[in-house]
């Protein structure tokens, strides 16, 4: 189908709904004060216990494995101090997108698509150490946010989602491939808009957009490629919510590996099983972190 039919019919299908969330207004102001090189600490950890619930997950995401803080950390200025700007932001925009998309009552089980979610983002994180990619922060906030169209589906097209989600279970056909069928256009149109309208960089955009098709990214098609592998990698090791039980890949014939040797000639000498399973160790930490921020205690 045309691309730019596939994004007119995602526009109009975003402009339909009237409910669609915004970012938090703290989550906002938190970044805007992230952006002053002279910014103060005690600022920002009273900004932040404006909002508990971002708080909270604060609190959770810097005692997880994923941070690996020495010993618990009960404060909430320790936690920023320990963290560093640039994780602050990671955590502030991570929150936001929990709470945007919160207790709608979706198809998708919430927990289950953010263990995805995270997944991406924190294998993201180890394949772009791998390579050399410049910003770390920015392929793990790649990944949190790739996926952000297939929330709107989830909540907003539940009853042709959830058709979608049981063919997929019984027949080995792509998720992607059943969204066009289905609604003309596919989550990751529909994700570009979100994107749009929640003023995204053009990379993070061009993620939303390309992370099943890196070859057509222009702005960075190195990170898309990272997130279209750690991707694959999430939806084969019990990291995906689609229940698509037909997912496989080899990873030395994939278009996003293809194009990061092209960018980093030395990953011709990867031991690509070693590799695997150094990504492999990542998943229990994200099951357990997931698991900790949906907990009601």
């Amino acid at each position: 189908m045309d691309k730019q039919a596939m994004m007119e019919t995602a526009r109009q299908l975003v402009a339909k709904i009237d409910d669609l969330p915004t970012i938090p207004v703290v989550a906002t102001q938190v970044l805007q004060l992230l952006d002053d090189p002279d910014v103060n600490v005690d600022k920002v950890a009273d900004l932040m216990l404006t909002d508990l619930v971002m708080t909270a997950r604060v609190m959770k995401m810097v005692n997880s494995p994923i941070y690996r803080a020495n010993q618990e950390i009960t404060s909430l200025k320790r936690a920023l101090v320990y963290l560093g700007i640039r994780h602050i932001k990671e955590i502030a925009l991570t929150s936001s997108f929990i709470s945007a998309f919160e207790d709608k009552g979706g198809v998708i089980d919430i927990s289950t698509f953010w263990a995805h979610s995270f997944g991406v983002g924190m294998v993201s994180k180890i394949i772009a150490e791998k390579i050399r990619y410049p910003d770390i922060e920015k392929a793990y906030l790649a990944g949190i946010v790739h996926d952000i169209g297939e929330v709107v589906l989830s909540y907003y097209q539940a009853e042709s989602f959830s058709k979608i989600l049981t063919a997929i279970k019984e027949r080995p056909v792509r998720l992607i491939d059943m969204e066009l069928e289905e609604f003309g256009t596919t989550h990751n149109e529909i994700g570009y808009c979100i994107a749009e309208k929640w003023n995204f960089q053009e990379a993070y955009k061009e993620v939303v957009l390309y992370h099943h098709s890196p070859r057509e990214a222009t702005s960075d098609p190195v990170l898309c490629a990272i997130i279209n592998l750690a991707d694959l990698f999430c939806s084969v090791r019990d990291l995906y919510y689609g229940g698509n039980a037909w997912a496989s890949f080899n990873l030395s014939e994939e278009e996003g590996w293809a194009i990061l040797k092209e960018q980093h000639p030395s990953l011709e000498d990867l031991d690509i099983e070693r590799f695997c399973y150094e990504l492999d160790d990542a998943v229990p930490d994200v099951k357990e972190l997931v698991t900790s921020i949906f907990s009601k205690a």
